[in-house]
């Protein structure tokens, strides 16, 4: 069991962290830091569950308040782990651009931003799709 809740909220934190640091770096240029700090989240999360900060406040704040209702739904965590690890690798590269190429770098967060509200809009997760892909093609252990 999966419980979607947790990952709705994380996309939420993914979709609006990249549309403020997107937003705030025409005002303020050092915004696009929220970048590669989004990835670091990103990819800790992936490694231990315990260190997703949108998951955690999902967890520890809003649950245990009912601000959010649980979702469990019959599903693996690993498809949606990849997913947000393969986001996170995304994020890496963009910050590495931002500085030598910024439109480049903020285009890439971008489409991680959006890749997430599909997710959450349409319950349309293209990294799992290529989780699931990567492991018919034997690249991945996916079952």
């Amino acid at each position: 069991m999966v419980d979607h809740s947790a990952l709705q909220v994380n996309q939420t934190g993914i979709v609006l962290t990249v549309l403020v640091a997107f937003v705030a770096s025409f005002v303020f240029w050092p915004a696009v830091w929220l970048i590669p700090a989004l990835a670091v989240v990103l990819l800790a999360g992936t490694v231990d569950n315990r260190l997703a900060l949108f998951k955690q406040i999902y967890f520890q704040v809003l649950k245990p308040r009912g601000i959010v209702k649980p979702r469990p739904v019959e599903d693996r965590p690993e498809p949606h782990n990849f997913a947000q690890g393969l986001g996170g690798v995304f994020l890496v590269v963009a910050s590495l651009l931002l500085p030598f190429v910024p439109a480049l770098g903020l285009a890439l967060s971008l489409l991680v931003a959006v890749l997430a509200f599909v997710n959450l809009a349409f319950s349309y997760c293209v990294g799992c799709q290529i989780y699931f892909l990567l492991g018919r093609a034997g690249v991945l252990r996916a079952s």
